[in-house]
């Protein structure tokens, strides 16, 4: 999978809050074999800079860090966010993250394209967390983005793939664009279903920092991220309304 110019050898990315001890947390990781984790600047924050070790421990892994915006409900906040976590982090990277509903947190999709222009105008490589909206995500690639992350469902519902017709409609329309399900996914099955659909990759996290068994349920999504990979390159049969036998019944004895 590439990523902006960045190639990785496996397709899971995981956040890295909500776990119950920075220890399961790294156990984690390392069972998921992500090569990619997501860290929001608020971990930074507060006058010890408590924030610091926890950032020193991910940076000891060796990992790409995907900084995020979350919890940023205006353009200005968000635009100033990322700026904040490229000088704290040192990547261009950056999840960008507008909320426009507060029950739901699906983003402002309006303010999510203002500021991805700002963003890319400035240098950043931006990863725009978004619905499955056609002509958003028309509007995020014509604003300079490289890679698109449409939402399965509502950020830690567990829902799934809410939409699976949409996703589907929106791998057809951007076949070169690399899509990732960011957000919604609950069991191991639903990331599989994903990658059925051809999409490129899976972001998530409480469904595992949640986990009655973090490390565990890590290793499990990353096989079912590699299956549901290894899947839609299979290429997939399509579903009959008819029963098809799978024994061959030319040249077969019959009995009386």
């Amino acid at each position: 999978m590439r990523l902006y110019d960045v190639e990785l050898r496996f397709r899971l990315m995981l956040g890295t809050a909500q776990y119950p001890s920075p220890a399961v947390l790294l156990d984690a990781i390392k069972a998921s074999r992500s090569e990619v984790v997501t860290v929001s600047l608020r971990r930074e924050a507060g006058g010890s800079r408590a924030g610091q070790a926890f950032w020193s421990m991910i940076r000891n892994l060796g990992l790409r860090v995907l900084p995020n915006t979350a919890g940023c409900h205006t353009v200005k906040e968000a635009v100033t966010t990322a700026h904040m976590a490229r000088e704290v982090f040192g990547t261009p990277w950056i999840k960008l993250e507008v909320i426009g509903d507060h029950d739901t947190l699906q983003p402002d999709v309006f303010g999510l394209v203002e500021a991805a222009r700002i963003l890319t105008e400035d240098g950043f490589e931006v990863f725009p967390y978004t619905t499955e909206d056609l002509s958003v995500c028309g509007r995020l690639v014509e604003a300079g983005c490289r890679v698109l992350m449409p939402w399965g469902a509502p950020i830690g519902s567990g829902r799934g793939l809410n939409n699976p017709y949409g996703l589907r409609t929106l791998r057809a329309h951007f076949p070169e664009t690399p899509l990732i399900v960011d957000a919604g996914l609950g069991r191991p099955s639903q990331a599989a279903a994903a990658m059925e659909l051809g999409y490129d990759g899976v972001l998530l996290n409480t469904a595992v920092a949640k986990a009655g068994d973090p490390v565990r349920m890590a290793e499990a999504f990353g096989q079912a991220v590699e299956a549901g990979r290894l899947a839609h390159l299979a290429g997939p049969m399509e579903p009959r309304d008819m029963a098809a036998p799978s024994t061959p019944v030319m040249g077969m004895a019959l009995l009386s």
